[in-house]
């Protein structure tokens, strides 16, 4: 007893508010581990679900789990996902999955074109057309027609995004009696196309050449770069999207361009730069107009851009190329193999930061399985050249030569 008197002795002397603080502190040291026990294996774990450890919820513009989402995308819908034997049931099916991501569109009306400019220049004439692309907007677009009996061959220039918004159409064909956008397309030519404009060169070869505007471009504009995401939210507020309003004129375009009575219908082919040969391989899969693809400098794989620091995670101008939802089904080279097995070339440049190198090595694998499949290897041309994000000169001469064989062969 004398044990028990020593133990309990200084309890007694504590007042009633310390006894109860002491009690407190010794039922929580109790049951505490009660909730916080967990196996070794769970302890191990890098996953913050499981480890309680607070996530770090954006870095680089990319969520934290972006690594994880990445890696659950399959492409269900890809050719080369096994999923389908009939290669016309695939196209199809792929078809109606872009058509629908590119949301609702504006309804189509007559084209109701006018010529309301033209000029001479030497071996074919040069208008400026103004039409309805679609019931919402009528713009106006170049046209080069060659002298001489038809009828001809004929491209569709897309022009390319390159931030900059005071010129659209004329980056691809000179402009017309307009010395403000020439001096501005000039100077873009000299940087971009080897100091030509390519539907110059083509009309001097025999193509009739034709090229609009993108929304937000030239006499389209008025957003510039920073008004791109706010043009693609209140378009997506309205049911619609930035990038499925370009795709649909791009198909328009197509349309009207087939339509002309100098233009051979079977040899119509779409080209173009950067954001131009994004807008190039799309038209050239969706539309039956376009016979043949020139796409420069953009081709690459949707999961190597979901990467830090690539220039689509900033936003943006993203934003002219996102159909939502449409990558959970289809990778970038499944949508341009829509085309197989229409000719089409892709050239890639080894020191344009914009596309990794072993993306666009991916990216031409899986094209080059897709027109083997249905022995049309020889009419996919792939290419990476030694430059940065641009069409040279030497490129133009090759792509061109390229684009006469194929249509050469198509009558």
């Amino acid at each position: 007893m004398v044990l028990q008197k020593d133990i309990f002795l200084p309890v007694a002397k504590l007042r009633q508010s310390e006894l109860t603080l002491i009690l407190t502190l010794l039922i929580v040291f109790l049951v505490q581990p009660l909730f916080h026990y967990h196996s070794p294996a769970y302890a191990e774990s890098d996953n913050p679900a499981q480890t309680g450890t607070p996530s770090i919820s954006i870095e680089k513009n990319l969520p934290h789990f972006y690594s994880s989402a990445k890696d659950r995308i399959t492409f269900p819908l890809s050719w080369l996902s096994g999923n389908y034997s009939d290669f016309d049931s695939w196209k199809a099916a792929a078809k109606e999955k872009v058509r629908e991501t590119m949301l609702s569109l504006p309804p189509d009306v007559p084209f109701d074109a006018i010529v309301i400019a033209e000029e001479d220049r030497g071996s074919y004439t040069a208008r400026k057309i103004l039409f309805n692309v679609t019931a919402d907007s009528r713009i106006s677009a170049y046209m080069l027609i060659p002298k001489g009996a038809g009828p001809h061959p004929a491209v569709l220039l897309l022009h390319d995004h390159g931030a900059r918004f005071d010129i659209g159409k004329e980056k691809v064909i000179r402009p017309i009696d307009d010395p403000e956008k020439l001096k501005s397309a000039e100077e873009w030519v000299n940087e971009c196309y080897g100091g030509r404009f390519i539907g110059d060169e083509l009309a001097k070869q025999g193509y009739i050449c034709f090229a609009t505007d993108m929304l937000n471009w030239s006499e389209r504009g008025g957003g510039g770069y920073e008004g791109q995401q706010a043009i693609a939210s209140n378009l997506m507020y309205m049911g619609m999207s930035f990038a499925g309003i370009i795709v649909h004129e791009d198909l328009r375009a197509a349309e009207f361009l087939s339509l002309q009575p100098e233009v051979n219908t079977k040899r119509i082919a779409a080209m173009g730069l950067s954001v131009g040969g994004h807008r190039t391989w799309r038209v050239t899969a969706m539309s039956d107009h376009i016979a043949a693809g020139v796409s420069i400098c953009w081709m690459t794989t949707i999961k190597a851009q979901i990467s830090p620091g690539i220039n689509i995670t900033r936003g943006n101008s993203a934003y002219t190329m996102l159909h939502p939802g449409l990558y959970n089904y289809l990778d970038y080279p499944d949508i341009a193999s829509i085309a197989c097995p229409k000719p089409l070339l892709v050239y890639n440049g080894l020191k344009d930061g914009l596309f990794p190198v072993p993306s666009v090595k991916d990216a031409y694998r899986k094209m080059r399985s897709v027109w083997t499949s249905q022995n049309a290897g020889d009419k996919l041309e792939t290419k990476l050249w030694d430059v940065p994000h641009e069409f040279n000169r030497e490129m133009q001469i090759e792509a061109f030569a390229w684009l006469h064989e194929m249509f050469e062969k198509i009558r």
